[in-house]
């Protein structure tokens, strides 16, 4: 129910979900009254794998996280949570308040035994490819210590996602000599080198989505990583803004951008933010995804991708016993 518009994406990007993956059931948890008028014919369609489970209230996108937690207790967002703490859903799936969200998962699902604070973790597009990042804005204070679980929480789901023995991790830095940098990231360095991790040193704000060599995970705080993220939208947006703007000054330009079609349009597709839309919420005891509160029915569906993709790969179990693994070994050293 939640984000810029509601059941009005989420639905048809469910639907879409559906068509592609045979083996995918989903719960819509929402005002069945809402959420059966934009189904239609389409649940009885998919009867046999999506449900329709009805929540009485809804988390406004201005709302505090307090009151969200005491007063809507009912809300869709509370229930789909309450249905993965029940083990009745693997993921829930929210374009919904981010603080509300955040605050309703740790208080249902409650932390990975070892992790302080969760950390949101997504893939950004690169020159390489893509790189994961976090955290991207739930902790804006952190100690060293966190950005070492942050990087042990990430290292596992990077190696499940996507299928990479060995993630090289890059702790992001004003600088990448050592004496750069402030205390915080200075010790978070020193137990990185003294971890199991692949630990390649500090990194650069290029390094998000160029740089030098391919860093798999780069970590930072919540304040860095979602200002790092914003920005790295409003280039994105300027660039394809300006584009548009200097191909359509006159015929000869507009030829141009004719010509130029095939290059432009494969350049949107490897950048477009779309198509890295889902943020996961690393350090809970279940998968919670978090979508853009703007997202279209193409992006809201590639959120409920990452979601799959983390419950088949079982991160969660992966994590907890990498952070229990992280910590038998610290506590020996």
């Amino acid at each position: 129910m939640g984000g810029d518009f509601g059941p009005g994406i989420t639905v048809p990007a469910s639907l879409d979900c559906l068509r592609n993956n045979p083996d995918l059931k989903l719960i819509l948890v929402g005002d069945s009254t809402i959420l059966n008028q934009h189904l239609g014919e389409n649940l009885s369609v998919f009867k046999d794998r999506l449900t329709v489970h009805h929540a009485s209230q809804q988390v406004e996108m201005h709302e505090s996280p307090s009151k969200a937690l005491k007063n809507k207790k009912d809300s869709s967002m509370r229930v789909a949570i309450n249905l993965v703490h029940e083990g009745l859903a693997d993921a829930c799936v929210s374009a919904g308040n981010t603080g509300a969200l955040m605050a309703t998962a740790r208080f249902v699902l409650k932390m990975i035994p070892g992790i302080d604070r969760p950390g949101i973790i997504s893939a950004l597009p690169s020159v390489f490819g893509h790189t994961h990042v976090l955290d991207l804005g739930a902790n804006v204070d952190c100690t060293a210590e966190h950005l070492y679980q942050f990087a042990v929480m990430g290292n596992e789901l990077v190696k499940a996602v996507e299928n990479i023995e060995s993630p090289r991790v890059g702790l992001l830095n004003i600088g990448e000599e050592d004496v750069k940098g402030n205390e915080q990231v200075k010790t978070a360095a020193k137990l990185l080198e003294n971890s199991s991790l692949n630990y390649i040193g500090y990194v650069e704000g290029n390094s998000l989505n160029a740089g030098n060599i391919k860093v798999d995970l780069i970590v930072c705080d919540g304040f860095v990583g979602n200002v790092a993220l914003k920005s790295i939208e409003g280039a994105a947006k300027m660039i394809s803004t300006l584009l548009k703007e200097d191909f359509s000054k006159n015929i000869f330009t507009k030829l141009a951008g004719l010509i130029a079609y095939p290059v432009l349009r494969s350049f949107k597709d490897r950048i477009d933010p779309r198509l890295y839309n889902g943020a996961s919420f690393l350090g809970l005891k279940g998968l919670v995804i978090k979508s853009h509160g703007g997202a279209d029915a193409l992006a809201f569906k590639t959120a409920i991708e990452i979601a799959e993709i983390e419950v088949k790969q079982d991160v969660i179990r992966r994590i907890s016993e990498q952070v229990e693994k992280s910590l038998t070994l610290s506590k020996s050293a």
